[in-house]
């Protein structure tokens, strides 16, 4: 009898061999993915800012592919399945809020010194940041600029700021739904900011009030209300981290930042779905 231990065996079933077809790897892309985290300082905590920021990119490119979807849904009438894309997007955004506690745990010092690695590079000049911004309906041209030099981004996220969000999409479904609603709310210039209008209010307010008679809309308002909760919070951590990391310094973008992200906190998405709560 041989003294030597016998080697574990595959679990039976399992594929060993895949010189001729495709791999976990292979369909992920992970020799691609894996080898896109390039820190520059040799610093030991750069590497966690890279994965923070590529990880919350992905994240984001799934959000915009739900929301996109959804808004279409929306102007198609067909609310149970935007329904399901916008639960979605809430779990990604409280998933993106829960990790921001990992860059917390990145000192000043320990920033301090790979920071200059990042030169002029920022998340204010994230294309899919901007992108959620204006579907979500916080319309700003001068945003396009940091683009410009990218045709590939600029031209998609010029099509975003020119197309109606996904709440010009649900004040359109009340008007199509018999609502009253002034003609600023319904045919506009997409690419303005949103403005509130009284004639929302009042058309969201009987939907609160009768929810039983228009539920699927009742439903919708909720969804968004949802977002724009996981939403805010989302940039609260965001402008807490960056204080806690860096104080009060300019950003690496030239933005104030902690300033700047402060006013961002304070950006209402979806205006009369808050504001009807006081009059109820």
């Amino acid at each position: 009898m041989s003294d030597c231990p016998h080697s574990p065996a595959l679990p039976d079933g399992a594929y060993a061999d895949f010189r001729e077809s495709m791999s976990y790897g292979d369909y992920l892309k992970l020799d691609q993915l894996l080898s896109a985290q390039q820190p520059l300082s040799g610093q030991h905590n750069e590497l966690l800012f890279i994965i923070q920021h590529q990880t919350t990119e992905l994240w984001m490119k799934l959000a915009l592919h739900e929301l996109i979807a959804a808004r279409n849904q929306i102007m198609g009438d067909e609310l149970s399945p935007a329904f399901k894309m916008l639960s979605r997007v809430s779990r990604i955004m409280n998933n993106l809020i829960q990790a921001w506690d990992i860059l917390a745990t990145l000192t000043p010092t320990e920033y301090s010194s790979f920071r200059e690695s990042l030169a002029k590079s920022s998340g204010f000049q994230s294309h899919q940041n901007r992108s959620l911004e204006f579907i979500f309906g916080n319309k700003n041209a001068a945003m396009l600029k940091p683009f410009e030099h990218r045709p590939e981004m600029h031209t998609p996220l010029k099509a975003l700021l020119d197309a109606p969000s996904i709440y010009d999409e649900a004040n359109r479904l009340l008007a199509r739904r018999g609502f009253v609603l002034d003609s600023v709310a319904t045919q506009r210039n997409w690419s303005l900011p949103y403005v509130a209008n009284d004639s929302v209010v009042k058309a969201w307010t009987t939907v609160y009030t009768n929810p039983k008679a228009h539920w699927d809309l009742y439903e919708l308002a909720e969804k968004l209300v949802d977002l724009e909760d996981y939403f805010r919070q989302w940039r609260f951590r965001h402008v807490t981290t960056v204080e806690r990391v860096i104080g009060f310094k300019r950003g690496t973008g030239g933005t104030a930042g902690v300033g700047y992200l402060r006013e961002m906190v304070n950006v209402r998405l979806f205006p009369e779905l808050w504001d009807l709560r006081t009059g109820l």
